[in-house]
């Protein structure tokens, strides 16, 4: 090879460089951008030089490892987000529960030192309906941040789709390239590599590098959501469990939809917000509905006991929200449940799953779903099933069948339907004789305050004060994982960045040795013109 083509080599050599320098420099603020290399070697020849590659600095593994964290620390803090907002309500001394119920067994002591004044009547009844109103309000908002987590949940769903399906996209086209160019470029690798990070953020995935290169993903339990040029759909689906849920469902090849388990779906902000709905969110509904429930009962319990200033027995104080039995949607029989309350010492804070395990003998399978704990329950004579504090009537025993599935909700909306019933001040069954000076019964009403009534082993404060110590750790407790996974994504970062990122400083030096690189070797075509001008002009 001529001394020309020895500097031709080595000037585009230079210009691949100074290219790939000067890319890397206008990249530096790209999301996903990974610097590039280029790697120069000898030609087969041993004269000049060759262009062997423009190399992408990524690290898979790396990559990986980011990834997985990116989706704990997205996780943690869409929890996190939502959890103080529970945290901020019931810790708020003004708003909160408890000196409500103070001053609500105040006034029956209030009412107990003067059983026949209208106006001690009248500030129980007061305080009664401040205390249901504040119930009321507190399963408003529980129920309205619901109603919101499913709404985010069905955005997170639908950008989850939106990029597999781009990733999809980015298989095709990377695959079309290498068969026409033997190599893809990099810069469709950078955007699927971004796109499986942004992914990873609302969801976790599983990603495996086929050998031809493609990228196939998997969530949950498995299920493939991109494969190959395919993507699979998620879907914000009604749960066939409880209709006033929205889950995530899942449509296979066939077309078929079915819901994933809520377990299967962690990591992502997606799966940040199904932990907190079905761990904190719906464990503080129960308990405040746990409350509402015992102390509405209890009350009504021990009023209907005494007598009104008529002399009739006291009619029921409180309102309060019945069980909720849902029927599976995908259930063969007939059968509806329907529940009241029964034993309050043995009513729980807990929802509960039941199965119809033996039809014909009215035999269910129920599982407590805070626990796990499982046991059998069979129907009475009277068509009923009692546990937990709750008592199940069957409409139709006849129309059960074997595999029937049922969720019972015992007081998940309870406090929402509490209200104050009394209205009249006479009708405040204060004793038990009736006389006007008779405040026996208002004092057993006001003892309720400190009885163990809340699941027979609290008294109400201690179970309003457990429920805010509960929401209060675990809110200290996310907001130290959030902490710690934030460093941990934050080393993660820099160790991605030392291999993958742009130095400005370093590039600029690349240029500036780019630049003397390409002149040199202008200088050395300049020198191979000269010396054929030399040998023509000696033929002259």
């Amino acid at each position: 090879m001529s001394i020309f083509s020895v500097g031709l080599s080595g000037l585009s050599a230079a210009q691949t460089a100074l290219h790939t320098t000067s890319n890397n420099i206008s990249n530096v603020y790209t999301p996903g951008y990974n610097r590039e290399l280029t790697l120069l070697g000898e030609t087969r020849t041993g004269s000049g030089v060759r262009v062997n590659d423009v190399q992408r600095q990524f690290d898979q593994y790396v990559a990986g490892q980011l990834n997985a964290a990116n989706s704990a620390f997205q996780a943690l803090r869409s929890y996190q987000t939502q959890v103080s907002q529970i945290d901020n309500l019931l810790a708020d001394d003004k708003a909160g529960l408890a000196p409500l119920m103070q001053n609500f067994f105040s006034s029956l002591e209030d009412l107990a030192g003067s059983p026949s004044d209208p106006a001690a009547r009248q500030g129980v009844i007061g305080a009664a309906d401040t205390l249901t109103a504040q119930f009321r309000a507190f399963d408003d908002y529980l129920q309205d941040m619901q109603v919101g987590v499913d709404g985010q949940i069905r955005d997170e769903i639908a950008q989850v789709n939106n990029d597999a399906e781009q990733i999809a996209v980015l298989n095709r086209e990377i695959a079309l390239a290498k068969a026409r160019h033997g190599e893809a470029p990099n810069s469709l690798l950078n955007q699927r590599d971004q796109l499986v990070a942004q992914l990873s953020e609302r969801i976790n995935v599983k990603l495996t590098v086929q050998d031809s290169g493609t990228y196939n993903l998997t969530i949950g339990n498995g299920q493939p959501l991109v494969a190959g040029s395919n993507s699979f759909s998620l879907e914000a689906m009604t749960s066939p469990e409880d209709p006033t849920r929205t889950v995530v469902g899942y449509r296979d090849s066939a077309g078929n939809l079915s819901a994933l388990d809520p377990r299967n779906i962690n990591g992502g902000s997606l799966g940040g917000l199904i932990s907190f709905r079905d761990e904190t969110l719906d464990k503080t509904r129960n308990q405040i509905g746990q409350l509402a429930v015992t102390l509405a009962v209890a009350f009504n319990t021990q009023h209907a006991q005494g007598v009104d200033m008529e002399g009739n027995p006291g009619e029921a104080f409180f309102a309060i929200g019945a069980p909720r039995v849902y029927g599976n949607s995908q259930n063969t029989g007939s059968a509806s449940l329907s529940g009241v309350f029964g034993d309050l010492d043995a009513l729980t804070a807990s929802d509960y799953d039941l199965r119809v395990s033996d039809a014909a003998a009215g035999e269910f399978t129920v599982t407590r779903r805070d626990s796990g704990e499982s046991f059998t329950a069979t129907l009475n004579g009277a068509g009923e099933l009692e546990f937990g504090g709750v008592v199940l009537t069957v409409d139709d025993p006849a129309g059960l069948a074997d595999g029937d599935r049922f969720l019972l909700q015992p007081v998940r909306a309870a406090a929402g339907d509490m209200e104050t019933l009394i209205r009249e001040t006479g009708a405040i069954a204060a004793g038990f004789s009736g006389d006007s000076g008779d405040n026996e019964n208002a004092l057993a009403l006001q003892n309720l305050q400190e009885k163990a009534l809340v699941g027979g082993a609290a008294t109400f404060s201690q179970a309003y004060a457990t429920l805010v110590g509960d929401v209060g750790s675990r809110t200290n407790i996310v907001q130290a994982n959030l902490a710690a996974q934030q460093g941990l994504t934050e080393q993660l970062s820099a160790v991605q960045q030392s291999e993958s990122g742009v130095n400005l400083d370093e590039e600029a030096a690349n240029l500036i040795r780019y630049q003397q690189y390409y002149q040199a070797n202008a200088r050395v075509i300049e020198a191979g013109v000269a010396v054929i001008d030399t040998l023509l002009g000696l033929r002259a």
